[in-house]
């Protein structure tokens, strides 16, 4: 792959912006588990190798098993997520998928039962966070470290 641009040097505002949204994110009530599940889950949907390498190791450090991760695109066909973790999983599904339908009301109806509306806030901007992250990355093809 080709070098491209450094948005962390060419655009330092911009970027800047983001590792904003990063700090308020090491604020939100979600677990540190439930934060890197997202953005696993996203990452693989969006296909970045640069966010999955550094969120499984991130999950692991966490605490989170190498047999979640090994499942988690399959995580409807398991019992190895809980029901909220589920609702967690759908919501980054459909709002990373959004122009397939975005976030239904069937998902955002079961989002209520475990989730305050505080924080489903809090996970749709966690959501929407990883998905900018994972079009950075792979439009400017970073590379995993060595």
């Amino acid at each position: 792959m080709s070098k491209r641009v450094n948005i962390s040097e060419i655009e330092s505002v911009g970027y800047k912006a983001m590792l904003g949204l990063e700090a308020y994110l090491q604020n939100i009530s979600l677990t540190p588990i439930q934060k890197e599940l997202v953005k696993i889950r996203a990452s693989q949907i969006n296909g970045c190798a640069y966010c999955l390498d550094m969120h499984t190791k991130d999950a692991l450090k966490y605490g989170e098993t190498t047999q979640r991760i090994f499942v988690l695109e399959g995580w409807r066909e398991t019992h190895l997520f809980s029901n909220d973790e589920k609702v967690l999983l759908a919501m980054t599904e459909e709002i990373t998928q959004i122009s397939k339908k975005g976030l239904s009301d069937k998902t955002y109806e079961k989002a209520q039962k475990y989730f305050t509306e505080n924080q489903i806030a809090q996970i749709i901007m966690a959501i929407v966070t990883i998905n900018a992250w994972n079009r950075i990355a792979v439009s400017t093809h970073l590379q995993i470290p060595n």
